[in-house]
């Protein structure tokens, strides 16, 4: 099985061939296709993880659609003070699948 681990949006996430995933909103409509920096390749028995070897691979993926979290609810409350306050915060992401690892 070929995987790699990839840099996106100051996380690092485990993708492999078809895979979908949802990172931090990245500058790109939907249907265009980015390329994201490798740190790790794993391909069957074979580990790749220097600097120079990773340069030469690429994994590319196609944006399918900018879309917004799920909407997370922030409060803050001190008792006897009559302080009380509540924001919310939906964060902005992107889905892209994985097309391809070389």
């Amino acid at each position: 099985m070929v995987y790699a681990i990839v840099r996106a949006g100051g996380r690092q996430e485990k993708v492999s061939v078809g895979d979908l995933v949802t990172l931090d909103r990245l500058k790109a409509a939907p249907g265009a296709s980015i390329e994201l920096p490798a740190l790790l390749l794993v391909d069957g028995e074979k580990v790749t993880s220097a600097a120079d070897e990773l340069a030469k691979v690429t994994v590319t993926a196609e944006v399918i659609e900018n879309l917004r979290g799920q909407k997370i609810v922030i409060q803050k409350f001190k008792n006897k003070t009559g302080y009380k306050k509540r924001q919310g915060f939906r964060a902005s992401l992107t889905k892209v699948k994985v097309t391809s690892i070389a």
